[in-house]
């Protein structure tokens, strides 16, 4: 495996330095940049914008001035190879939605054991892993619905951009609200393994959706990264 490039944003010094420290005991992988907030990032990604950038980077969610669901949001507008495997003290549903529609790849508790990560950043880095819990699934036919109900509809800010999503994704987002995995899901839908992963990453893709406010965020800071 070739290293893994890895960037950590937490405005937490304990956190930054213990994971640090850890991962720095994985061969595999590599640090090559910690930040203390979401500008902080930002503007990393602009005096670097010449260089490869991190292929994983660990954001902390809760942070002041720009928080890390908005900083992933801008970020992968101007990189979109960029992973986000997004840290957080809480088991929160509706954050875990949010962080999924700007272009996070993941979820992971602040408090995991260091094995639990490095497995989270191989699986991600390797393509792997397109985890969806039967709650997050539930949110994401809700969001569909409610898409396909207000398409006709101006945009206010709010709702969501019409999401073109094919029937097969939703029955699979259904099996998924179900409680199958997916194997169960490939046999009951006579596809395979790979096929139901690949309709689940096409599922988050298409749910990355941006409403007039995000834009205007991304607008807002899109001059800081080119």
């Amino acid at each position: 495996m070739s290293t893994i490039k890895i960037a950590l944003v937490d405005d937490s010094f304990h956190t930054r330095r213990s994971v640090h420290e850890l991962l720095g005991y994985c061969k595999e992988m590599e640090v090559v940049q910690v930040c203390d907030s979401g500008m902080g990032f930002l503007d990393y990604l602009k005096k670097t914008k010449d260089q490869s950038p991190p292929d994983i980077v660990l954001m902390d969610i809760d942070m002041p001035e720009l928080d890390g669901i908005d900083t992933v949001s801008i970020a992968k507008s101007v990189y979109p190879s960029i992973k986000f495997l997004m840290l957080t003290m809480y088991d929160d549903e509706d954050l875990l939605f949010r962080a999924i529609k700007a272009g996070a790849s993941g979820f992971l508790l602040k408090d995991e054991k260091i094995n639990v990560v490095e497995k989270h950043i191989r699986n991600l880095y390797e393509g792997i892993d397109a985890p969806m819990s039967p709650s997050i699934a539930k949110k994401a036919l809700l969001l569909i619905h409610k898409s396909k109900r207000k398409e006709a509809q101006p945009q206010d800010g709010s709702l969501p951009v019409p999401l073109e999503v094919s029937s097969r994704e939703i029955d699979v987002l259904q099996l998924l609200v179900e409680g199958y995995n997916y194997k169960d899901i490939g046999e009951k839908l006579f596809i395979s393994y790979n096929t139901v992963k690949k309709h689940v990453s096409n599922i988050y893709e298409k749910l990355h959706v941006t409403s007039k406010a995000q834009a205007i965020k991304v607008s807002h800071y899109f001059n800081l990264l080119k």
